[in-house]
């Protein structure tokens, strides 16, 4: 059974309820053997990382870049989990007030180090989140789960 580690930092209703959505789709009753393991930013380590075959993170942006939970988080992982990752398909949803460019761009910048693949365009939301936001994340983690469903673990 594959597993899809989701990793997030949600200090919002709006970010909650992203999260909420990505998870809703990522454990959607038609997508068979994927393991859907959520942690905390703050609480998810290199052995989390290294037993998943997939990965989606969440972040609010602050003062234009990702939250420092995710970015700790990041900084955990990195050297320990860079040659054993690389390929891993991961996608990530961004919540900001109005910019959300800087927490991008780093996002990007991290996982194109790690070596992992995009499996799905990310999901950047401002202000209140919309139905068709919530509809994008919803697809966000049923897009990664399903791509992991025939993939063996490991």
């Amino acid at each position: 059974m594959a597993t899809l580690l989701i990793v997030h930092h949600t200090p919002s209703p709006n970010c909650q309820a992203l999260f909420e959505a990505v998870v809703s789709g990522a454990t959607d009753p038609d997508i068979d053997n994927v393991r859907v393991v959520r942690r905390a930013a703050l609480a998810a380590t290199a052995s989390d990382v290294l037993a998943a075959d997939g990965y989606l993170l969440g972040t609010p942006a602050n003062l234009g870049y990702m939250s420092g939970a995710l970015k700790h988080f990041l900084d955990q992982v990195y050297y320990p989990c860079l040659d054993s990752t690389r390929g891993r398909p991961f996608g990530y949803w961004i919540h900001g007030g109005n910019d959300v460019t800087g927490a991008a761009r780093a996002l990007d910048a991290i996982t194109t180090g790690l070596g992992w693949r995009r499996a799905a365009e990310p999901v950047t939301v401002t202000g209140e989140p919309a139905k068709s936001d919530l509809e994008s994340c919803w697809e966000l983690g049923a897009t990664l789960a399903a791509g992991l469903m025939d993939q063996d673990s490991g």
